[in-house]
């Protein structure tokens, strides 16, 4: 059974969500057996009984013909609930498309769109109708319209929202480094995330749809004669409603119910699916990005798969632009390990996420150089861009949880790469996923392929990350955390297979961790940052007995190992990393550096470099007295 149907189990097992269901059952049974049964009787004219009151024949009474308006409430069950569905299922259609609408259209288009929504929203559903239903025509048709484009903007700001919450997830990154298109991005990633959330809010909605059109019938712009509903047999037992109430009681306590039903049953099951909605974010402009310091390029020492200078990437504020990210420069060559560590904020995975192209508006990425195999990246269309990431780069996100689509298998995932960017049949794109998962030694993948994310451990789900970017050739693999989560025995496991893809296929592999000494061991090459900067750049051999900058060295002074003093309180480095938007003057490590002086407060120093590609951006490195501070030459950036 799926973890679909076991929630909605779930739901029906509720007491209010099982009385709601059961009412919702009979009320459909009735829908569909009523007009066979009673449907000739309550059309039958009765002169000799008009207007009649309730009796044992008649339990509501008759109507101006003599007509049973019990049976004809019962058999008006079906007409009622279906234009209630059906002008329901308009609304979900229509908000859907405004909804999706600024995923893919172009920005001012989309923005276009969305302010159309907004507006919409602000009037009430009620109104719109009926102004829709006087526009349109009176009719059963034009009723369905007005109450299906009465309900689509509440829709589509439902859709908005959910499909903003759903596109900051991990898995969707993924699919959009390996070259998913926005439409296949929407309908294969985005949306079926969001049917839950959809289906239960349509549920909620048909409650509604029913008393709209209930309204428009009993004010005459909905159902006309010969045809009926509830709406119009409670506009017809109204007028004599001095006299007897019971024939316009029968179609209200109908209504009344069965949209009580809708509403119930909706309300429990987002209850039990943990179901609310998101605030909307808001758009913002981009202006330029404010500008840094002029960067120097690095040395060249040969072709690297990966070169980044003076990378920024800023974010829009209430106060102005915010810059976490702020000049960061440095190579990766083919078949090397680059490891970047650092505190949380630091940086760190902001710098994946725009090397990979990942950050979307509003995040404004500038660099002087940002190039992958020789490709530059800012001025690559995005078709280009789609193919090159899709084939040559492979991402392995921090939380394997959220890595991967929950509402798709595994292995489908995984062949939608083949599909997409090596054009091979659904067949054979699957025959191909089940081979990687087999390269990155997951157990029985013909059965692993067919399973759900949820059915993987931990460690087996950032195995099948890892096949996934295997899919293509990767020529870069960028590992943003990827053993955060697991226990230490799965983190070997993960780092052992990375290295044996990096040796056998000679990719390149960039490793983002807080594990300064899993880094010192696994890679050929350490970058330190802090405060959206590289203030180190070192070989790894050399990252325990030649790390010069004091904010390393407090870092390596932090990581206990079997020889510290237990009697002794563990070393921690003083103070709190600054805020992006409230970067000090001079040196950002400056209030925490034990070292720092005026100059430190007042300068921001620039990167030194010394022999073997070590690079410092310290006033002080070493607190002055080291070996390398003899060998300075200045060039190159942090």
């Amino acid at each position: 059974m799926s973890a679909a149907h076991s929630r909605w189990r779930a739901v029906a097992r509720t007491p209010v969500g099982a009385c709601a269901g059961l009412l919702l059952l009979a009320v459909v049974a009735l829908a569909v057996l009523a007009p066979v049964l009673w449907g000739d009787r309550a059309d039958v004219v009765d002169t000799a009984a008009i207007q009649q009151g309730p009796s044992g024949a008649h339990l509501l009474g008759t109507d101006a013909l003599g007509r049973d308006v019990f049976l004809r409430v019962l058999v008006a069950t079906r007409l009622s609930l279906f234009l209630a569905v059906t002008a329901t299922l308009l609304g979900v259609a229509l908000g859907l498309l405004l909804g999706a609408a600024p995923s893919v259209l172009p920005r001012r288009t989309g923005r276009l769109v969305t302010s159309v929504v907004n507006i919409a929203v602000a009037f009430p559903g009620l109104l719109l109708a009926l102004f829709f239903a006087v526009v349109i025509g009176v009719g059963t048709r034009g009723a369905v319209l007005a109450i299906g484009l009465a309900t689509a903007p509440a829709f589509a700001r439902l859709a908005q929202t959910l499909s903003a919450s759903v596109a900051g997830q991990d898995f969707v990154a993924a699919a959009r480094t390996v070259g998913v298109g926005r439409i296949r991005l929407l309908t294969r990633h985005i949306l079926p995330n969001i049917a839950e959330p959809l289906a239960v809010n349509a549920t909620i909605g048909a409650g509604s749809s029913l008393l709209a059109f209930a309204g428009l019938s009993f004010l005459g712009l909905g159902v006309q004669p010969p045809d009926y509903d509830w709406g119009r047999l409670l506009g017809e037992g109204l007028g004599r409603i001095n006299l007897t109430p019971a024939p316009a009681l029968g179609p209200c306590v109908a209504v009344v119910v069965t949209g009580l039903a809708f509403h119930l049953f909706g309300e429990a099951a987002a209850a039990a699916l943990g179901i609310r909605t998101l605030p909307r974010a808001t758009a913002a402009r981009r202006p330029p990005v404010p500008p840094g310091p002029a960067a120097a390029p690095q040395p060249v020492d040969g072709e690297p798969v990966l070169a980044v200078e003076d990378l920024r990437v800023a974010f829009p504020g209430p106060d102005g632009w915010i810059t976490p990210v702020r000049g960061v420069s440095f190579r990766v060559h083919p078949g090397e390990a680059v490891g970047v560590v650092g505190e949380s904020g630091s940086g760190k995975s902001l710098t994946a996420l725009a090397v990979s192209r990942i950050l979307e508006p509003p995040a404004h990425v500038t660099a002087r150089r940002l190039e992958f195999t020789g490709q530059p990246l800012l001025d690559t269309g995005p078709r280009a861009l789609r193919t090159l990431l899709g084939t040559s780069l492979a991402m392995v996100f921090q939380d394997p949880a959220s890595s991967f689509n929950p509402v798709t298998s595994v292995g489908r995932q995984l062949a939608e790469v083949a599909e997409q960017h090596q054009h091979l049949s659904r067949r054979a794109a699957f025959a191909r996923a089940e081979d990687r998962l087999r390269a990155v030694r997951v157990p029985a993948p013909e059965r692993r392929a067919r399973q759900y994310p949820h059915e993987f451990s931990g460690g087996m789900r950032q195995r099948a990350m890892i096949g996934m970017g295997l899919m293509g050739d990767p020529r870069l693999i960028v590992a943003d955390e990827p053993t955060t989560a697991l226990d230490v025995t799965v983190q070997r496991q993960v780092l052992r297979l990375l290295a044996e893809v990096r040796e056998q296929r000679g990719a390149a592999v960039l490793l983002i961790s807080h594990d300064i000494t899993v880094v010192a061991r696994t890679c050929d090459r350490v970058l330190v940052m802090y405060a959206g900067r590289i203030v180190e750049d070192l070989p790894a051999a050399d990252l325990f007995s030649r790390a010069q900058h004091p904010y390393t060295r407090a870092l390596l002074a932090a990581v206990p190992d079997l020889d510290t003093d237990r009697d002794r309180p563990l070393a921690v480095i003083p103070g709190r990393p600054p805020e992006p938007d409230g970067m000090p003057a001079g040196c950002a490590f400056a209030p925490r550096c034990p070292y720092a002086d005026d100059q430190c407060r007042r300068e921001d120093p620039e990167p030194v470099v010394y022999p073997a590609g070590h690079r410092v951006a310290c006033w002080h490195p070493a607190t002055g007295k080291g070996e390398l501070a003899e060998n300075r030459t200045t060039g190159g950036t942090a």
